[in-house]
């Protein structure tokens, strides 16, 4: 065989080899899952008012009304959750504040950018601050946690409810 029939054979050789990798390339691409894209954002279903009405306020006063000192003439009277229960019913308040936080700062519900993602924020770490109490079952740390949710709901409130 010339050396100009060696060259030919090989060259239609590859050719035909490279056209098997682009049809089993296709396939492939064809039947592998597309690539993961982000998610569409979707359009917030409740309103701030529900939100706040429907999850914020009554996992607020689960929180708030979790640990307390009331004193009285008759003496000192401490409440803190007792129970495996009564902290998991604390935990699950706080998840709810943490997640209600984020929900507030999504697009289309976020009034601003600045201050009222700065107090959404603050709702958030508060309920991990008070997440990290249950775990410990602190009740003291419940109680300071207390405090940084209170100073964002009511710096909150006090710029924006109307």
């Amino acid at each position: 065989m010339r050396a100009a029939e060696w060259l030919f054979a090989v060259g239609a050789a590859l050719f035909v080899i490279g056209i098997g990798f682009v049809v089993v390339g296709a396939r492939a691409a064809r039947q592998a899952p597309a690539a993961a894209r982000p998610a569409a954002a979707t359009p917030p279903i409740a309103t701030v008012r529900q939100l706040m009405l429907g999850v914020v306020e009554p996992a607020a006063v689960v929180v708030f009304e979790s640990v307390s000192t009331t004193v009285t003439k008759e003496g000192t009277e401490e409440k803190a959750p007792s129970t495996a229960a009564e902290w998991e019913a604390v935990g699950a308040a706080a998840a709810a504040l943490a997640e209600a936080g984020r929900l507030l700062m999504a697009d289309g519900r976020a009034v601003d950018r600045q201050d009222w993602t700065r107090m959404a924020q603050g709702m958030v770490d508060g309920a991990r601050q008070t997440l990290a109490a249950v775990a410990a079952r602190s009740a003291p740390g419940v109680f300071d946690a207390g405090g940084a949710l209170y100073t964002s709901c009511d710096g909150c409130h006090q710029q924006y409810m109307r």
